[in-house]
């Protein structure tokens, strides 16, 4: 199981100088891939192509891009671009949002989420291969091809939780980006949900991208009580909510990576063993001693 970190979006000034800076850290810390979110800040893709492309050798993911927003050819070809200036070092992980983003905010609908996806990932995944698209579908359509270099080998990996996505991600993409899903929910829902479709579809074993928040910590009760209030959102969120609710989870602070070394290198065990393929650090304690752990499962 690959080692990677989910980067804090810098604030204030020189953002993306700063972006560089904990890009550099983690490939210095020797972690196999650095991943960013796409919500209200810093478009991930740009970023990542500005402040990653000064750093070699760690790959650099999006967890993850919405869909809505972007016309899959449109976000295909920036793709690329992004890849590009990376020297092939990106993983594009996309995803639906959330219906009060896409609605509530965006002014989209969020009629069938499941077929949005299967006729996203139809255009996408082709144009991102540098294949031909002819496609027509009930709510998207694209007839058309890109020059953009950099095709052919960049991973597309889908925010995936239900059944339908999971199949989704193994049949037609490369496997799953997750968050807030814990040991017992993707040994027992997401690995066989998304192995078994990548296996039908005639398709290498799916990655399977698991993000969680981590502390080393002698103090366990605090740490998840800091995790509560720091991650409460994600408690109130139908499709996470599922997932703590499959975990058996109440709230997102009984999924947070806690505890000493012990502690915390068994939780991650116990992840790789419940089919994990790269656990991303989300760290959320301002110490050194979590990222010093961490250093060692490199």
């Amino acid at each position: 199981m690959r080692i990677g970190l989910l980067l804090n979006e810098p604030e204030g000034t020189d953002v993306l100088g700063r972006l560089r800076g904990r890009i550099a850290r983690a490939a210095d810390d020797g972690f196999s891939s650095a991943w960013m979110s796409n919500v209200f800040g810093l478009d991930a893709l740009t970023a990542l192509a500005v402040a990653g492309s000064q750093v070699p050798g760690i790959e650099l993911g999006t967890a993850v891009v919405p869909t809505y927003p972007r016309h899959p050819a449109a976000l295909a070809q920036q793709a690329l671009t992004a890849n590009a200036a990376l020297d092939g070092r990106l993983a594009l992980g996309v995803g639906l949002s959330h219906q009060i983003v896409i609605e509530g905010m965006y002014g989209y609908g969020f009629d069938r989420p499941a077929r949005h996806m299967r006729e996203y990932l139809s255009v996408l995944v082709p144009l991102v291969r540098g294949e031909q698209v002819a496609f027509e579908g009930e709510t998207l359509k694209a007839r058309l091809g890109l020059t953009t270099p950099g095709a052919g080998g960049m991973p597309v990996l889908v925010a995936a939780l239900g059944p339908r996505m999971l199949k989704l991600a193994g049949e037609l993409a490369d496997g799953t980006v997750l968050w807030m899903t814990g040991p017992k929910t993707v040994a027992e829902h997401v690995a066989p949900a998304v192995t078994e479709a990548a296996r039908a579809a005639g398709r290498p074993a799916p990655r399977i991208v698991c993000a969680l928040p981590v502390c080393v910590t002698d103090d366990v009760e605090a740490a998840r009580a800091r995790a509560a209030e720091v991650f409460e959102v994600y408690g109130r969120l139908p499709s996470y909510r599922a997932m703590l609710d499959r975990e058996g989870a109440e709230s997102p602070a009984d999924v947070a990576v806690v505890g000493d070394e012990d502690a915390v290198s068994a939780q991650i065990e116990s992840l790789a063993k419940a089919g994990v393929t790269d656990f991303v650090a989300a760290e959320y304690a301002s110490d050194r001693r979590t990222r010093e752990f961490l250093r060692t499962l490199r």
